[in-house]
């Protein structure tokens, strides 16, 4: 009777199997569903954007200090011909006084099928060319390091602002819970501005940068606390939930305490970083010819690392060439651009051919570039400033160079133009505003759209500024 009254029917060994396999196929479904909700309620829980997307994720080449776009990627050969000459020059303002024309002492190449220039600094990189997007004709707007860095990275040279990092993973989230969505790898400590170059700002706190001192090469030096040595993770697992109930009675009886939340956040997400990151980190896992491919060189471990991340999921990592200004040659160009570039050449060339070859580098963009670029006249001694030895080259934010790679930009394409010696952008000039309109829409974001409201408005990556800028993208 009782058998009647809930509706149950004799059930044969088959129907029995049947019906006991799908009931346990459904406990493992709304498991997998359970874990799914819980994902979905993290900060850095995988979001779509607003419009189909040609890139995924982002590798940022920071080439700190501002390389020189005349003896890299931008050839003036009228420059080397007038090399010694005073010049009839734009009234242009520089940081200091600088002198008659500096020509190039690099030789510059044609690489490629698209028969792009590149100087004989990156000739690993000149293998690449025919995947190259030269923007020649950036332009920023003074020529300082911290507000040049600063409009670069946060979209504004003063006030802080979250940075394109920050922004790029609120928006899209990570695609593994046990990594940060956002990596700043800087050997020897910060840049200039230090950690305002990956800074959340008023963003939650779980969308800063982590930063990592690459300069390490031991996992448990790279990562600080990546293991605990006295504690099992089991047992860390029960601390950090006692420490969340605390933290939760806490944050009831007080307001919204956004610090609160980014320091629950960095407890969890450090407790998962043990089970991934010594494997994303760990470079001797590769092969022994991905290895020499990328060679023994620091920048050249740090592509590979950047690579392993997002491979890993990581939305945005920026790697960067040093800290202080590593490129900034006010005496000495030759001599430091070409140990400087000996440095890296062969791992970004590495990286965007492994890129390549793994299918990656459609759906991942890379940038390379500083926070501006140099003078084609030589500075002059200035006390204090300089060694005097009248061999080097000035800040220039009127035009310089930088370039991209994969996630659906032109490829051996060259965009804009400064003038015959390289003073200013004068064909097509693209604005560090631009370039981040440009590259949240290569995300499927519309820059206008991507906000987030604080103090009364919604503020966004560009303020109220840059455009689109259609004719690089593929």
């Amino acid at each position: 009777m009782l058998a009647n009254r809930l509706n149950f029917e004799p059930m044969n060994r088959r129907d029995w199997l049947s019906r006991m396999g799908m009931g346990m196929g459904g406990l493992g479904l709304s498991a997998l569903l359970g874990q799914q909700e819980a994902r979905a309620a993290t900060p850095l829980a995988p979001r779509g954007p607003h419009f189909p997307a040609k890139a995924k994720r982002v590798i940022h080449l920071f080439m700190n200090g501002g390389p020189s776009h005349v003896d890299t990627f931008d050839p003036k050969p009228e420059l080397t011909k007038q090399n010694g000459k005073v010049l009839s020059r734009p009234n242009l303002g520089t940081e200091r006084k600088t002198g008659a024309a500096l020509g190039s002492p690099f030789a510059f190449k044609k690489y490629g099928q698209s028969g792009l220039e590149i100087s004989d600094l990156f000739p690993h990189v000149g293998k690449m060319a025919d995947e190259l997007c030269v923007i020649r004709s950036m332009h920023g707007d003074v020529p300082n390091h911290e507000p040049s860095l600063m409009m670069l990275n946060c979209g504004d040279s003063r006030l802080i602002r979250p940075s394109m990092g920050s922004w790029v993973t609120y928006g899209l989230g990570a695609e593994n819970e046990n990594l940060p969505g956002f990596i700043a790898m800087c050997p020897d400590g910060y840049p200039i501005q230090e950690t305002q170059n990956w800074q959340a700002a008023f963003l939650p706190g779980v969308f800063q940068g982590t930063y990592i001192n690459t300069r390490n090469t031991e996992i448990d030096r790279l990562v600080e606390n990546i293991r605990n040595a006295k504690i099992p993770l089991s047992a860390q697992r029960r601390q950090l939930d006692l420490l969340g109930k605390l933290n939760s009675k806490h944050a009831e009886k007080h307001p919204p305490d956004a610090g609160l939340e980014a320091r629950i956040q960095s407890f969890e997400l450090a407790y998962r970083m043990q089970l991934d990151a010594a494997d994303a980190f760990d470079i001797t896992r590769e092969s022994k010819q991905t290895l020499e491919l990328y060679g023994n060189e620091l920048q050249g471990r740090q592509m590979l690392i950047a690579r392993r991340l997002i491979e890993r999921g990581v939305r945005f990592v920026q790697v960067w060439h040093g800290a202080g200004q590593p490129w900034d040659s006010h005496d000495d160009l030759a001599f430091n651009h070409r140990n400087l570039a000996k440095e890296c050449d062969q791992g970004i060339g590495a990286l965007l051919f492994d890129l390549k070859q793994r299918g990656m580098l459609d759906d991942t963009l890379v940038i390379w570039g500083g926070e501006f670029g140099r003078t084609p006249t030589v500075e002059l001694p200035t006390p204090g400033a300089n060694q005097g030895k009248v061999n080097g080259r000035d800040h220039n934010h009127w035009g310089f160079t930088m370039w991209m790679a994969g996630g659906g930009v032109k490829k051996g394409h060259v965009h804009g133009a400064t003038d015959e010696f390289g003073f200013k952008a004068v064909e097509k000039p693209m604005h560090f505003h631009d370039l981040q309109a440009t590259i949240l829409h290569l995300l499927g974001f519309d820059h206008e759209r991507l906000t987030y409201r604080f103090a009364g408005r919604d503020f966004r990556l560009t303020d109220v500024h840059g455009h689109v800028v259609r004719d690089i993208i593929a």
